[in-house]
This record gives structure tokens, C-alpha cells and sequence, in this order.
């Protein structure tokens, strides 16, 4: 006969601040520290919020509706653990094991759980009203999370939201994904052999170095996903890059030399880099930056209507009368981004305009974007700190 799993037991509130912090004084390597080893203890609806438990031993705890958001638990080990309901959010789980974990209905938005093993695994213990499979993430939600390189071999994420989620080299080897919600995720050069991807959305995903041969796509929605960048050199018979380089001359002659560049609905990504370079002035509505290092580049007046910019590098880029509405900059790097006016001289000026543009997970901390426009913008999770956004106009 199979032995039973241990009951969890109950901790003591003034025992567990003891226990935090010795594991405090032992992550810091000051004397007398010694690592937490809470086995099969009930945190049930525990407030843990920003608890730093990096490295500890966790394996079989109850952790049903505990609030964890913004905790540590980096390379912590949490087999079998009931996570259900628990608040994750921001929190870091990166290379830590959640192989047979149950996190149904768990909030992981934003979390990062880079290289966190998620297999299917036994429930490692009995709890009243306990049950399930173990290794689930049905109905969990993982908006904007980092599971980049994660482990999930035979994972059940039905129904799960991973909504811009980062997947990109995670292994889903057999993952149950029906009905999942992936819309503008990362897949490129994920593993989603025999994975079941029935019913689910992937609207705007990213599946570059993706092969979904032996994937069930019965009924998925693959609307507007984004695959390899195309061989090709680039627009008509020249290379993007003649164009691009035809595009710098005519900026830095004032347009005595070289021509404008016309570049709607291009993909950039072969490129690879742009940091730096002088493209004022560019048209490229709908074109494709994904993931694409322009740090520093000069697009001054530039037209990047409905863009798709996810996750572009743009760090200090001069963006100033830049026109992008209806561009998606999820996760986009804008730190220290000008998109103040555009002084065309005799009291005429170019505002920046954003509007109806997703900024979801965006970052432009210290920014400066006065009055610009951001209406209509999803600005869900969008990083503002020591922005200027004077007379910017913002909807509440």
C-alpha cells in the first residue's frame, strides 16, 4: 500500500516571524542565520506580502488564498504545495520547484518565474477539502509574467490566462493548454510537442522558431500571430538596409541626398539593431520592431501608427512628435524616452501622440513626455516613476 501524505500543521504567528528571521540573517550570511524549513505547514490566507523565503525548503505547504505579492521565493522549493487562490503577483519564483504544485486560481500576474520547474507532479500532501492532480495552473492568471525558459512538461494550465506572458524557450512538452489565454505572449522557440492547444487564443502571439506540427490547434485562434521574420531582403528589389542607409543620408542633408523612407507594414527584426541611428521622419505604420534594440535612435516626427514595438529597446530614443497611435508597446523599455513636442519653428509644434496605443507592462520611467497624448491608452501595469508628463493629456 502507498503511505499516506503527512497532514499540514499549524504554525504559531510569533514562531514564524522567528523562523523569517533566522532566514533572513542566513540569506545575508550574517551569524546565526539558519534556512527556513517550513514542510508541510498550513499558511493558509497568511499575510506574506514581499516575505523574502529565497532558497527555502517549502515542500508540501498550504498556502490557499496567502497573499505573496512581491515575494521572494527565488530557487525556494515549493513541491506539491497548494498555492490555490494565492496572491503572487510581482512575485519571484525564478528556478524555483513547483513540480505537482496546485496554483488553481492563483494570481501570477507579472510574476517572474524564469526557469521555474512546473511539471506535473503528486500532490505531496492531504488537506480537508483538498484534491486535484497537482502540477495545475487551471483558471491561474499569469498576465505579463516571465515564465522564459520554464519547465513544463505536462502542466495543466486550462483556461489560464497568460496574456503577454513570456514564454519564450519554455518547454510544454504535453501541456494541457486548452482554452488558454495567450494573447500576445512569447512563444518563439518554445517546445509544444503533443502539447493541446484546443480552443485557445493566440491572438498577436509570438511563434517565431515555433513548430506546431504536433500541436492540437483544433479550434485556436492564431489571428495576427507573428512567425519568423521573413528571408527576403525587404521592401521591392532593395535591402531595408539600402533603404534605411538611403533614409540617414536624406535626414542628414536635409533631404539633398538619399530618399525618405516609405516602410508600412515592413519587418524590421532581421535587422536586429538600429540603435542609434538617425531616422526622423519615418514612415512605417504597422510596421514590425518586436524585441528590436533601438536605444537612442532619433525617429523624431516619425509615423508608427499601429507598430507593433513589444518589447523594443527603446532607452533614450528621441521620440518627439512621434505619432503612435494604435501602437502596441507592451513591455516596451522607454526609460528616459523624450516624447515632448516637436518645435517646427514659427510658434508651430508636433505633439506626441499615443493614443488608443497598448502600454501594458511598459516602463517609462524617467520619461519625459510633455503633452503628449495618451488617450484611449491601455496603460495597464505601465511604470510612470519620475516621468514628466506636464500638460500630458491622461485619462483618469
Amino acid at each position: 500500500m502507498t503511505a499516506l501524505s503527512p497532514i499540514v500543521q499549524p504554525i504559531a504567528a510569533d514562531v514564524l516571524h522567528e523562523v523569517l528571521d533566522l532566514h533572513w540573517r542566513y540569506l545575508a550570511r550574517k551569524p546565526g542565520g539558519r534556512r527556513a524549513v517550513l514542510a508541510y505547514v498550513d499558511l493558509s490566507a497568511r499575510e506574506l506580502d514581499r516575505a523574502n523565503l529565497a532558497e527555502a525548503e517549502l515542500t508540501g505547504c498550504v498556502f490557499r488564498d496567502a497573499s505573496l505579492n512581491g515575494a521572494n521565493l527565488e530557487g525556494a522549493v515549493l513541491y506539491g504545495c497548494d498555492l490555490r487562490g494565492a496572491d503572487l503577483r510581482g512575485a519571484n519564483l525564478a528556478k524555483s520547484d513547483l513540480r505537482g504544485a496546485n496554483l488553481v486560481g492563483a494570481n501570477l500576474a507579472r510574476a517572474n518565474m524564469a526557469g521555474c520547474d512546473l511539471r506535473e507532479g503528486r500532490m505531496a500532501v492531504r488537506t480537508p477539502g483538498g484534491g486535484g492532480r497537482g502540477g495545475e495552473l487551471t483558471y491561474a492568471v499569469l498576465q505579463g509574467a516571465d515564465l522564459s525558459g520554464a519547465q513544463m512538461t505536462g502542466a495543466w494550465a486550462t483556461a489560464a490566462d497568460f496574456t503577454d506572458a513570456n514564454l519564450s524557450g519554455a518547454v510544454l512538452v504535453g501541456a494541457k493548454l486548452a482554452r488558454a489565454v495567450l494573447d500576445g505572449a512569447d512563444l518563439s522557440g518554445a517546445d509544444v510537442f503533443h502539447a493541446d492547444l484546443g480552443g485557445a487564443s493566440l491572438r498577436g502571439a509570438v511563434i517565431s522558431g515555433l513548430n506546431m506540427d504536433d500541436a492540437n490547434l483544433e479550434d485556436a485562434d492564431l489571428t495576427a500571430v507573428l512567425r519568423d521574420p521573413p528571408a527576403g531582403a525587404g521592401p521591392g528589389e532593395r535591402g531595408l538596409d539600402l533603404v534605411l542607409a538611403d533614409h540617414e543620408r536624406f535626414c542628414v542633408s536635409d533631404g539633398r541626398d538619399g530618399a525618405a523612407a516609405r516602410l508600412a507594414g515592413a519587418d524590421l527584426r532581421a535587422i536586429g539593431s538600429l540603435r542609434g541611428r538617425r531616422l526622423t521622419g519615418l514612415m512605417a505604420r504597422e510596421a514590425v520592431f518586436y524585441g528590436m534594440d533601438l536605444e537612442g535612435v532619433q525617429l523624431q516626427g516619425a509615423d508608427l501608427t499601429g507598430a507593433d514595438l513589444r518589447g523594443a529597446n527603446l532607452r533614450g530614443a528621441d521620440l518627439r512628435g512621434v505619432r503612435l497611435t494604435g501602437a502596441h508597446l507592451n513591455r516596451a523599455d522607454l526609460r528616459l524616452a523624450i516624447l515632448d513636442p516637436l518645435v517646427l519653428g514659427e510658434g508651430r509644434s508636433l505633439r506626441a501622440d499615443l493614443s488608443g496605443a497598448c502600454l501594458r507592462h511598459a516602463d517609462l520611467s524617467g520619461a519625459r513626455a510633455r503633452r503628449a497624448r495618451f488617450l484611449g491608452c491601455d496603460r495597464d501595469h505601465l511604470r510612470l516613476d519620475g516621468a514628466d508628463l506636464a500638460g500630458a493629456e491622461l485619462e483618469a
